[in-house]
């Protein structure tokens, strides 16, 4: 199964990138602006107006580590997604896999992309230059 990986460095602490990539607060914060909690702790994400809506489960919460397992989406369903820090310095390496994609297909290609600049959203908002979601709640498009 094809994984997508990315890593960047991070000049913040483990607290701060944790609670951003663990949280539906901290996924409004670089990710998407529509994020809601459900009542049997998922998330879910909506996307382009919600005409896609990704269903995300915490599996893993730790000061190095966080996994959502994705149970709904094009292409995402039954995917994972892997955070993992470690420390560098006086800041933090973010390795990221988006795991067990079933094929690389052009979506595929797509996300990649996409996670590669939201990689860098990630990094500004951990590191405190605040650029907002990339999907704000309203857009049709990027």
């Amino acid at each position: 199964m094809p994984d997508i990986h990315h890593s960047i460095s991070i000049s913040a602490s483990s607290n701060v990138v944790g609670t951003l990539v663990s949280t539906p607060e901290g996924l409004r914060q670089w990710w998407a602006a529509d994020v809601e909690s459900q009542p049997d702790g998922a998330v879910s994400l909506g996307f382009f107006n919600r005409a896609t809506v990704y269903r995300l489960r915490l599996l893993e919460r730790s000061a190095l580590r966080a996994a959502w397992h994705c149970e709904t989406g094009k292409e995402w369903q039954g995917t994972d997604l892997v955070f993992g820090l470690q420390l560098q310095g006086s800041g933090l390496l973010l390795d990221f896999v988006h795991a067990n994609w079933r094929e690389v297909t052009p979506y595929f290609v797509s996300c990649n992309t996409t996670w590669g600049g939201l990689m860098f959203r990630l990094k500004n908002a951990a590191e405190g230059r605040q650029s907002g979601p990339l999907f704000q709640k309203d857009s049709l498009a990027y």
